[in-house]
Protein backbone atom coordinates (compact mmCIF):
# COMPACT_ATOMS: atom_id res chain seq x y z
CA UNK A 1 0.00 0.00 0.00
CA UNK A 2 2.67 2.33 0.67
CA UNK A 3 4.85 1.62 -2.31
CA UNK A 4 1.51 2.44 -4.46
CA UNK A 5 1.03 5.64 -2.63
CA UNK A 6 4.73 6.62 -3.32
CA UNK A 7 4.15 5.94 -6.93
CA UNK A 8 0.82 7.95 -7.06
CA UNK A 9 2.56 11.08 -5.96
CA UNK A 10 6.54 10.68 -6.44
CA UNK A 11 6.57 9.30 -9.63
CA UNK A 12 3.38 11.22 -11.42
CA UNK A 13 4.17 13.82 -13.73
CA UNK A 14 4.28 17.50 -12.70
CA UNK A 15 1.72 19.55 -14.25
CA UNK A 16 3.21 22.87 -15.65
CA UNK A 17 2.04 24.84 -12.74
CA UNK A 18 4.03 22.86 -10.41
CA UNK A 19 6.87 23.23 -12.34
CA UNK A 20 6.79 26.68 -13.55
CA UNK A 21 6.38 27.05 -9.15
CA UNK A 22 9.64 24.54 -9.13
CA UNK A 23 11.67 26.53 -10.93
CA UNK A 24 10.64 29.95 -9.92
CA UNK A 25 11.31 28.49 -5.80
CA UNK A 26 14.27 26.98 -6.89
CA UNK A 27 16.03 30.38 -8.79
CA UNK A 28 14.33 32.35 -5.84
CA UNK A 29 16.20 30.88 -3.54
CA UNK A 30 19.10 30.32 -4.89
CA UNK A 31 19.42 34.05 -5.89
CA UNK A 32 18.08 34.92 -1.59
CA UNK A 33 21.30 32.71 -0.19
CA UNK A 34 23.47 34.25 -2.50
CA UNK A 35 21.78 37.84 -1.29
CA UNK A 36 22.43 36.75 2.24
CA UNK A 37 26.06 36.71 1.45
CA UNK A 38 26.25 39.82 -0.39
CA UNK A 39 25.67 41.68 3.68
CA UNK A 40 27.85 39.31 5.20
CA UNK A 41 31.02 38.50 3.70
CA UNK A 42 32.09 42.42 2.63
CA UNK A 43 33.57 42.61 5.96
CA UNK A 44 36.02 39.66 5.28
CA UNK A 45 37.06 41.61 2.37
CA UNK A 46 37.08 44.88 4.18
CA UNK A 47 39.84 43.40 7.10
CA UNK A 48 42.91 45.13 5.57
CA UNK A 49 41.64 47.97 5.47
CA UNK A 50 40.15 48.35 8.86
CA UNK A 51 43.39 47.39 9.98
CA UNK A 52 45.13 49.98 8.09
CA UNK A 53 43.26 52.65 7.92
CA UNK A 54 40.46 52.41 10.48
CA UNK A 55 43.59 52.08 13.57
CA UNK A 56 42.06 48.62 14.41
CA UNK A 57 44.45 45.68 15.29
CA UNK A 58 43.93 42.53 13.71
CA UNK A 59 42.65 41.16 17.44
CA UNK A 60 39.58 43.93 17.50
CA UNK A 61 39.18 42.54 13.81
CA UNK A 62 38.68 39.23 14.66
CA UNK A 63 36.79 40.29 17.85
CA UNK A 64 34.11 41.87 15.77
CA UNK A 65 33.85 38.76 13.29
CA UNK A 66 33.84 36.34 16.37
CA UNK A 67 30.74 38.09 17.47
CA UNK A 68 29.09 37.91 14.47
CA UNK A 69 29.90 34.06 14.07
CA UNK A 70 28.47 33.51 17.71
CA UNK A 71 25.09 35.43 17.28
CA UNK A 72 25.03 33.32 14.01
CA UNK A 73 25.69 30.45 15.74
CA UNK A 74 23.23 30.88 18.39
CA UNK A 75 20.78 32.41 15.95
CA UNK A 76 20.48 28.95 13.69
CA UNK A 77 19.17 27.02 16.95
CA UNK A 78 16.66 29.92 17.17
CA UNK A 79 15.89 30.29 13.63
CA UNK A 80 15.58 26.27 12.73
CA UNK A 81 12.57 26.37 15.40
CA UNK A 82 10.53 29.32 14.40
CA UNK A 83 11.11 27.93 10.85
CA UNK A 84 9.81 24.46 11.86
CA UNK A 85 6.90 26.45 13.73
CA UNK A 86 6.25 29.18 11.24
CA UNK A 87 7.67 28.51 7.94
CA UNK A 88 10.34 29.00 5.50
CA UNK A 89 9.11 32.13 3.82
CA UNK A 90 9.03 33.98 7.58
CA UNK A 91 12.62 33.36 7.73
CA UNK A 92 13.96 34.76 3.91
CA UNK A 93 11.95 37.35 4.28
CA UNK A 94 12.72 38.53 7.56
CA UNK A 95 16.35 37.61 8.14
CA UNK A 96 17.36 39.33 4.73
CA UNK A 97 15.37 42.19 5.39
CA UNK A 98 17.28 42.84 8.34
CA UNK A 99 20.78 42.02 7.13
CA UNK A 100 20.60 44.73 4.99
CA UNK A 101 19.57 47.41 7.45
CA UNK A 102 22.34 46.20 9.57
CA UNK A 103 24.85 46.04 6.40
CA UNK A 104 23.65 49.66 5.63
CA UNK A 105 24.28 50.62 9.23
CA UNK A 106 27.90 49.11 9.03
CA UNK A 107 28.35 51.37 6.21
CA UNK A 108 28.37 54.30 7.92
CA UNK A 109 29.77 52.65 11.33
CA UNK A 110 33.50 54.58 11.93
CA UNK A 111 34.19 52.83 15.45
CA UNK A 112 34.82 49.52 17.21
CA UNK A 113 31.98 49.70 19.25
CA UNK A 114 29.75 50.49 16.74
CA UNK A 115 30.66 47.65 14.05
CA UNK A 116 30.77 45.00 16.66
CA UNK A 117 27.05 45.83 17.81
CA UNK A 118 25.68 45.97 14.45
CA UNK A 119 28.07 42.71 12.67
CA UNK A 120 26.21 41.31 16.48
CA UNK A 121 22.80 42.10 14.85
CA UNK A 122 23.63 41.24 11.53
CA UNK A 123 25.03 37.82 13.14
CA UNK A 124 21.41 36.85 14.35
CA UNK A 125 19.52 37.89 11.50
CA UNK A 126 21.90 35.92 8.70
CA UNK A 127 21.06 32.44 10.72
CA UNK A 128 17.92 32.69 9.30
CA UNK A 129 19.18 32.08 5.69
CA UNK A 130 20.17 28.63 5.26
CA UNK A 131 17.49 27.25 7.12
CA UNK A 132 14.75 29.02 5.70
CA UNK A 133 16.58 28.38 2.07
CA UNK A 134 16.62 24.52 2.66
CA UNK A 135 13.06 24.35 4.37
CA UNK A 136 11.94 26.48 1.10
CA UNK A 137 13.18 23.80 -1.30
CA UNK A 138 12.10 20.68 0.47
CA UNK A 139 8.39 20.23 -0.65
CA UNK A 140 9.47 20.89 -4.36
CA UNK A 141 11.55 18.25 -4.44
CA UNK A 142 11.29 13.94 -4.51
CA UNK A 143 13.46 12.13 -3.47
CA UNK A 144 15.10 10.86 -6.75
CA UNK A 145 15.92 13.45 -7.74
CA UNK A 146 17.30 15.25 -4.30
CA UNK A 147 21.28 15.18 -4.67
CA UNK A 148 21.41 16.04 -8.12
CA UNK A 149 19.30 19.23 -7.50
CA UNK A 150 20.27 20.47 -4.91
CA UNK A 151 23.72 19.51 -5.51
CA UNK A 152 23.79 22.21 -8.18
CA UNK A 153 21.21 24.60 -6.06
CA UNK A 154 23.77 24.51 -2.92
CA UNK A 155 26.32 26.01 -5.01
CA UNK A 156 24.48 29.40 -4.58
CA UNK A 157 26.71 30.49 -1.40
CA UNK A 158 30.02 29.90 -3.75
CA UNK A 159 28.50 31.83 -6.36
CA UNK A 160 27.49 34.78 -3.41
CA UNK A 161 30.78 34.18 -2.24
CA UNK A 162 32.45 34.71 -5.67
CA UNK A 163 30.12 37.62 -6.06
CA UNK A 164 30.66 39.10 -3.51
CA UNK A 165 35.10 38.93 -3.61
CA UNK A 166 34.13 40.18 -7.33
CA UNK A 167 32.41 42.89 -6.86
CA UNK A 168 33.13 43.72 -3.78
CA UNK A 169 36.69 43.66 -4.26
CA UNK A 170 36.46 46.23 -6.64
CA UNK A 171 34.23 48.61 -5.12
CA UNK A 172 36.83 48.53 -2.47
CA UNK A 173 39.41 48.77 -4.47
CA UNK A 174 38.27 51.26 -6.47
CA UNK A 175 36.60 53.82 -4.06
CA UNK A 176 39.92 53.20 -1.58
CA UNK A 177 42.46 54.19 -4.36
CA UNK A 178 40.03 56.95 -5.49
CA UNK A 179 38.96 58.45 -2.39
CA UNK A 180 40.37 56.36 0.57
CA UNK A 181 39.38 53.73 2.51
CA UNK A 182 37.36 55.11 4.84
CA UNK A 183 34.99 55.52 1.53
CA UNK A 184 36.29 52.17 0.12
CA UNK A 185 34.88 50.24 2.96
CA UNK A 186 31.32 52.41 3.14
CA UNK A 187 30.76 52.12 -0.31
CA UNK A 188 31.21 48.36 -0.51
CA UNK A 189 28.96 47.88 2.19
CA UNK A 190 26.53 49.94 0.19
CA UNK A 191 26.69 48.33 -3.33
CA UNK A 192 26.35 44.65 -2.47
CA UNK A 193 23.00 45.78 0.22
CA UNK A 194 21.66 47.23 -3.06
CA UNK A 195 21.82 44.11 -4.79
CA UNK A 196 20.78 42.33 -1.94
CA UNK A 197 17.62 44.76 -2.10
CA UNK A 198 16.28 43.48 -5.95
CA UNK A 199 17.11 39.59 -4.81
CA UNK A 200 14.28 40.75 -1.87
CA UNK A 201 12.12 41.51 -4.18
CA UNK A 202 12.53 38.02 -6.13
CA UNK A 203 12.03 36.15 -2.98
CA UNK A 204 8.58 38.01 -2.00
CA UNK A 205 6.61 37.13 -5.46
CA UNK A 206 8.67 34.10 -6.25
CA UNK A 207 8.88 31.79 -2.97
CA UNK A 208 6.11 29.89 -1.60
CA UNK A 209 6.87 26.83 0.91
CA UNK A 210 4.91 24.33 -0.74
CA UNK A 211 2.72 23.88 -3.46
CA UNK A 212 -0.19 23.23 -1.35
CA UNK A 213 -0.22 27.46 -0.89
CA UNK A 214 -0.67 27.65 -4.51
CA UNK A 215 -3.94 25.82 -4.42
CA UNK A 216 -1.65 23.26 -6.24
CA UNK A 217 -1.01 19.17 -5.61
CA UNK A 218 1.86 17.77 -3.34
CA UNK A 219 5.21 17.20 -5.27
CA UNK A 220 6.43 14.87 -2.62
CA UNK A 221 5.40 11.94 -0.25
CA UNK A 222 5.85 12.77 3.21
CA UNK A 223 5.58 9.37 4.81
CA UNK A 224 8.37 7.69 2.18
CA UNK A 225 10.84 6.67 4.66
CA UNK A 226 13.41 4.95 2.34
CA UNK A 227 16.12 6.75 2.46
CA UNK A 228 15.48 8.33 6.35
CA UNK A 229 17.62 7.88 9.40
CA UNK A 230 15.78 9.51 12.04
CA UNK A 231 12.07 8.72 12.27
CA UNK A 232 10.22 11.91 13.35
CA UNK A 233 6.82 13.47 13.14
CA UNK A 234 5.64 14.62 9.25
CA UNK A 235 3.03 17.50 10.85
CA UNK A 236 3.48 20.70 8.93
CA UNK A 237 4.30 22.93 12.22
CA UNK A 238 5.37 21.49 15.15
CA UNK A 239 7.16 22.31 18.16
CA UNK A 240 9.88 21.64 20.95
CA UNK A 241 9.16 17.96 21.44
CA UNK A 242 9.93 17.37 17.66
CA UNK A 243 12.75 19.51 17.47
CA UNK A 244 14.44 18.03 20.78
CA UNK A 245 13.85 14.82 19.14
CA UNK A 246 16.03 15.73 16.26
CA UNK A 247 18.80 16.89 18.84
CA UNK A 248 19.09 14.12 20.65
CA UNK A 249 19.15 12.02 17.82
CA UNK A 250 22.64 10.39 17.64
CA UNK A 251 23.60 11.07 14.04
CA UNK A 252 22.21 14.74 14.01
CA UNK A 253 25.06 15.98 16.54
CA UNK A 254 27.22 13.51 14.43
CA UNK A 255 26.53 15.66 11.01
CA UNK A 256 27.12 18.67 13.41
CA UNK A 257 30.60 18.04 14.77
CA UNK A 258 31.32 17.17 11.28
CA UNK A 259 29.72 20.10 9.56
CA UNK A 260 32.01 22.18 12.34
CA UNK A 261 35.28 20.67 10.93
CA UNK A 262 34.05 20.98 7.16
CA UNK A 263 33.14 25.38 8.35
CA UNK A 264 36.34 25.52 10.65
CA UNK A 265 38.35 24.91 7.17
CA UNK A 266 35.73 26.86 4.97
CA UNK A 267 35.58 29.69 7.07
CA UNK A 268 39.36 29.92 7.48
CA UNK A 269 39.54 30.66 4.04
CA UNK A 270 36.77 32.32 3.16
CA UNK A 271 38.01 34.69 6.37
CA UNK A 272 41.36 35.10 6.00
CA UNK A 273 43.07 33.56 2.98
CA UNK A 274 42.35 37.28 1.52
CA UNK A 275 44.18 38.65 4.44
CA UNK A 276 47.45 36.37 3.38
CA UNK A 277 47.73 36.86 0.40
CA UNK A 278 47.13 40.62 0.95
CA UNK A 279 50.39 40.72 3.53
CA UNK A 280 52.44 38.79 0.99
CA UNK A 281 52.25 41.63 -1.69
CA UNK A 282 49.18 41.27 -3.51
CA UNK A 283 47.03 44.57 -4.21
CA UNK A 284 43.52 44.08 -2.21
CA UNK A 285 41.41 43.29 -5.16
CA UNK A 286 44.10 41.12 -6.70
CA UNK A 287 44.19 39.13 -3.74
CA UNK A 288 40.14 39.10 -3.55
CA UNK A 289 40.34 37.51 -7.08
CA UNK A 290 43.10 34.74 -6.65
CA UNK A 291 41.20 33.83 -3.02
CA UNK A 292 38.28 33.32 -5.24
CA UNK A 293 40.11 30.19 -6.85
CA UNK A 294 39.10 28.08 -3.89
CA UNK A 295 35.49 29.13 -4.44
CA UNK A 296 35.21 28.05 -8.04
CA UNK A 297 36.67 24.64 -7.65
CA UNK A 298 34.23 24.15 -4.76
CA UNK A 299 31.25 24.95 -7.03
CA UNK A 300 32.75 21.71 -9.51
CA UNK A 301 33.03 19.75 -6.62
CA UNK A 302 29.49 20.21 -5.21
CA UNK A 303 27.62 19.69 -8.48
CA UNK A 304 29.66 15.93 -8.59
CA UNK A 305 29.07 15.24 -5.21
CA UNK A 306 24.97 15.81 -5.74
CA UNK A 307 25.21 13.76 -9.21
CA UNK A 308 27.02 10.68 -7.34
CA UNK A 309 24.25 11.44 -4.37
CA UNK A 310 21.55 10.16 -7.23
CA UNK A 311 23.11 8.09 -10.22
CA UNK A 312 25.54 5.90 -7.94
CA UNK A 313 25.06 5.77 -4.04
CA UNK A 314 21.29 6.11 -3.99
CA UNK A 315 20.87 8.74 -1.83
CA UNK A 316 23.13 7.32 0.87
CA UNK A 317 24.97 11.04 1.36
CA UNK A 318 27.55 9.37 3.94
CA UNK A 319 29.53 7.58 1.41
CA UNK A 320 29.92 10.41 -0.07
CA UNK A 321 31.25 11.89 2.58
CA UNK A 322 33.44 9.49 3.52
CA UNK A 323 35.35 9.30 0.18
CA UNK A 324 35.60 13.31 -0.29
CA UNK A 325 36.97 13.51 3.28
CA UNK A 326 39.98 11.00 2.76
CA UNK A 327 40.34 13.06 -0.27
CA UNK A 328 40.58 16.39 1.83
CA UNK A 329 43.43 14.83 3.85
CA UNK A 330 44.87 14.18 0.67
CA UNK A 331 44.41 18.02 -0.62
CA UNK A 332 46.08 19.71 2.29
CA UNK A 333 48.86 17.42 2.16
CA UNK A 334 49.08 19.02 -1.20
CA UNK A 335 49.08 22.20 -0.13
CA UNK A 336 51.41 22.03 2.67
CA UNK A 337 54.29 20.31 0.22
CA UNK A 338 53.82 22.88 -2.72
CA UNK A 339 51.56 25.88 -1.48
CA UNK A 340 55.39 28.04 -1.43
CA UNK A 341 53.99 31.21 -3.04
CA UNK A 342 50.67 33.26 -2.49
CA UNK A 343 49.74 32.02 -6.37
CA UNK A 344 50.59 28.49 -5.80
CA UNK A 345 49.02 28.26 -2.32
CA UNK A 346 45.78 29.95 -4.51
CA UNK A 347 45.65 27.08 -6.72
CA UNK A 348 46.59 24.37 -4.28
CA UNK A 349 43.78 25.31 -2.17
CA UNK A 350 41.15 25.20 -5.33
CA UNK A 351 41.73 21.48 -4.86
CA UNK A 352 40.85 21.49 -1.15
CA UNK A 353 37.65 23.63 -2.50
CA UNK A 354 37.08 20.92 -4.30
CA UNK A 355 36.90 17.82 -1.57
CA UNK A 356 35.18 20.65 1.04
CA UNK A 357 32.50 21.81 -0.57
CA UNK A 358 31.18 18.42 -1.76
CA UNK A 359 30.27 17.25 1.77
CA UNK A 360 29.70 21.04 2.73
CA UNK A 361 26.59 21.03 0.57
CA UNK A 362 25.55 17.46 1.04
CA UNK A 363 25.38 18.12 5.23
CA UNK A 364 23.68 21.21 4.86
CA UNK A 365 21.30 20.57 2.04
CA UNK A 366 20.79 17.25 0.84
CA UNK A 367 21.19 15.46 4.05
CA UNK A 368 19.52 17.45 6.11
CA UNK A 369 16.07 17.00 4.35
CA UNK A 370 16.79 13.29 3.22
CA UNK A 371 17.71 12.46 7.16
CA UNK A 372 14.64 13.10 8.83
CA UNK A 373 11.99 14.01 5.82
CA UNK A 374 10.94 17.10 4.00
CA UNK A 375 8.96 18.54 7.10
CA UNK A 376 12.15 18.53 9.14
CA UNK A 377 14.38 19.73 6.86
CA UNK A 378 14.50 23.53 7.97
CA UNK A 379 14.76 22.11 11.64
CA UNK A 380 17.61 19.64 10.89
CA UNK A 381 19.58 22.59 8.68
CA UNK A 382 19.10 24.81 11.47
CA UNK A 383 21.00 22.14 14.18
CA UNK A 384 23.51 21.41 11.68
CA UNK A 385 24.68 24.97 10.66
CA UNK A 386 24.26 25.78 14.51
CA UNK A 387 26.44 23.38 15.67
CA UNK A 388 28.87 23.39 12.58
CA UNK A 389 29.17 27.31 13.42
CA UNK A 390 31.15 26.98 16.20
CA UNK A 391 33.71 25.64 14.18
CA UNK A 392 33.88 29.67 12.34
CA UNK A 393 34.48 31.10 16.01
CA UNK A 394 37.20 28.87 17.18
CA UNK A 395 39.20 29.33 13.79
CA UNK A 396 38.62 33.66 13.60
CA UNK A 397 40.43 33.35 17.38
CA UNK A 398 43.04 31.18 16.61
CA UNK A 399 43.88 32.48 13.10
CA UNK A 400 43.77 35.94 14.43
CA UNK A 401 46.08 35.17 17.30
CA UNK A 402 48.71 33.27 14.78
CA UNK A 403 48.24 36.40 12.35
CA UNK A 404 48.39 38.86 15.43
CA UNK A 405 51.92 36.71 16.74
CA UNK A 406 53.68 35.41 13.96
CA UNK A 407 55.06 36.48 10.23
CA UNK A 408 52.83 36.27 7.29
CA UNK A 409 55.03 33.23 5.85
CA UNK A 410 54.86 31.53 9.33
CA UNK A 411 51.39 32.19 9.69
CA UNK A 412 50.35 30.43 6.84
CA UNK A 413 52.54 26.80 7.59
CA UNK A 414 50.61 27.31 10.84
CA UNK A 415 47.36 27.51 9.61
CA UNK A 416 47.86 25.05 6.94
CA UNK A 417 49.03 22.05 9.50
CA UNK A 418 46.17 22.81 11.34
CA UNK A 419 43.61 22.39 8.22
CA UNK A 420 45.31 19.13 7.96
CA UNK A 421 44.40 17.93 11.47
CA UNK A 422 40.87 19.70 10.99
CA UNK A 423 40.43 17.49 7.88
CA UNK A 424 41.58 14.49 9.62
CA UNK A 425 38.75 15.27 12.23
CA UNK A 426 36.40 15.42 10.02
CA UNK A 427 37.55 11.79 8.23
CA UNK A 428 36.62 10.02 11.60
CA UNK A 429 33.23 12.12 11.74
CA UNK A 430 32.41 10.73 8.43
CA UNK A 431 32.98 7.19 9.47
CA UNK A 432 31.00 7.43 12.26
CA UNK A 433 27.91 8.94 10.01
CA UNK A 434 28.44 6.19 7.97
CA UNK A 435 27.79 3.70 10.32
CA UNK A 436 25.21 5.04 12.23
CA UNK A 437 23.37 5.68 8.95
CA UNK A 438 23.99 2.28 8.12
CA UNK A 439 22.16 0.84 12.03
CA UNK A 440 19.93 3.90 11.60
CA UNK A 441 18.37 2.11 8.23
CA UNK A 442 18.43 -1.35 9.36
CA UNK A 443 16.44 -0.32 12.80
CA UNK A 444 14.05 1.20 10.45
CA UNK A 445 13.93 -1.73 8.13
CA UNK A 446 13.12 -4.11 10.88
CA UNK A 447 10.77 -2.18 12.62
CA UNK A 448 8.71 -1.69 8.65
CA UNK A 449 8.92 -5.39 8.39
CA UNK A 450 7.46 -6.06 11.80
CA UNK A 451 4.60 -3.82 11.13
Amino acid sequence: MAESSISSIEDRPLSVDQQLWRWKVLISTYFAYAGFYLVRKVFSLCKTTLAKDYGFDYTSVANIWTAFLVAYMLGQFINGFIGRKWGPRVLLLGGLGLSMAFSIACGFANSYYTFLAFMTFNGLAQAAGWPGCVGGVAEWLRRRERGTIMGFWSTNYVVGNIAVKMIGGALLGYYSTLYGGHYGVRYTFFGCTLLSFAIWWLVYFWQRDKPEDLGLEPIVDHEHPEDRVVVSTTREHAGWAAYKQLLLNPIVPTMGFAYFSIKFLRYTLDSWLPTFLALHGMEVDRASYYSSIFDIAGFAGAVIAGLVVDRLVRSRWEIVCLVMGAGLVLSYITVIRFGSSPVMLSVCFGLVGFMLYGPDTLLAGAAAVGVAGQRNAVAVAGLVNGLGSIGPIVQEQINGHILQAYSPDEAVIITNRLGLWISVLFFIAAVAMTIQAYIGRQRRNATSTEF
